[in-house]
């Protein structure tokens, strides 16, 4: 009879690992458990594969910093490259899980399975999810199916690609979806189903290394809206950003706001991305980009282009180049 699959559980906070006062408060809680913890809910998950678990951090994921990044990827990293682990599970508040599943998606360097999984509902509550969509992250990442895919998102059944997928309910289970590129697949009735595959670039093919780095250029996020001023520009260029993402509206409209900003920025050698508040749609190139040194973010939204914007600083400040990399990825 052939080994179970080797995987490496590694816990980082949110609402999966959290308990409420009341079996139906679903809100208000506090992250309580640690990543061995939540295997008790889940003891069907012995029989998918050899666990090990290992807290790498413990905390809300709005409280996740860039040097918790780091860390993240670069364990991710050393785990992988240990041949008896055939893939990692990563469970994480769903807040901010698009954004650190993205930020592995580019930084991680090997084919095998990387699954970030989380709940919307705490532990204790009635109808928990975070244990069936613990199991299925598991069985996911334990599957060959899943290589070479890049960086998953596993919650409510559905399997998505972590450049694709994002929050977009404050409360629902459904909230992680990818309006425009569908989900790569689901967990039917404890069978894997994958439909398609990513076409960006991503772990293997990427051009970003982390190893060794020890902090991320510093770059910020501005939303625009109507009677918008420029001091926000002013004051993130003085507070030493190296890139600002602008969350503009429709497809990247540039006001006259956004353009005094930009130019601002530019001579401060600030790189600024046009993305879009919408949620949704590819960001169009503009004969306005050039004049403006202006980065259009393709189908990223502010906080993924955030990511890739601060890994491409770390090698160029050439908006060309970078406007290259938000082509690719």
């Amino acid at each position: 009879m052939p080994s179970l699959p080797g995987i490496v559980l590694l816990g980082t906070g949110g609402t999966i690992a959290a308990t409420a006062p009341g079996t139906t408060t679903l809100t208000d809680y506090t992250v309580t458990q640690g990543i061995d913890s939540l295997l008790t809910a889940v003891p069907e998950i012995n029989a998918l594969a050899r666990l090990r678990c290992s807290q790498v951090f413990n905390v809300e994921s709005h409280a996740i910093t860039n040097k918790m990044l780091l860390k993240l990827a670069g364990r991710v990293n050393k785990e992988l490259s240990d041949p008896a682990v055939d893939g990692v599970v990563i469970t994480h508040g769903t807040d901010t899980l698009e954004e650190t599943a993205y930020f592995l998606n580019l930084t991680i360097k090997s084919r095998k399975p990387v699954v970030v999984v989380g709940a919307m509902r705490p532990g204790s509550a009635i109808s928990a999810d975070g244990p069936l969509n613990l199991f299925n992250a598991v069985l996911l990442a334990a599957s060959k199916q899943a290589q070479g895919h890049g960086v998953l998102v596993m919650l409510n059944d559905r399997i998505s690609a972590a450049r694709y997928t994002s929050k977009t309910h404050s409360t629902q289970l459904d909230t992680f979806r990818s309006p425009d590129q569908g989900y790569l697949g689901q967990v039917h009735n404890g069978k894997i189903h994958i439909f398609q595959t990513p076409t960006t670039r991503h772990t293997t093919q990427s051009d970003f290394d982390v190893a060794g780095v020890k902090s991320l250029p510093w770059v910020d996020i501005i939303y625009d809206h109507q009677d918008a001023g420029v001091h926000l520009y002013e004051a993130s260029i003085k507070a030493g950003a190296q890139g600002i993402v602008i969350a503009a509206t429709g497809n990247g409209s540039v006001s006259t706001t956004v353009k005094k900003g930009a130019r601002l920025a530019a001579r401060s050698n600030v790189v600024c991305v046009r993305s879009s508040r919408v949620g949704a749609g590819v960001v169009s190139e503009s004969d306005a980009d050039d004049k403006l040194r202006l980065v259009s973010g393709n189908s990223l939204n502010p906080q993924k282009a955030r990511i890739l914007l601060m890994l491409a600083l770390g090698k160029t400040r050439d908006p060309k180049t970078i406007q290259s990399y938000f082509d690719q990825y």
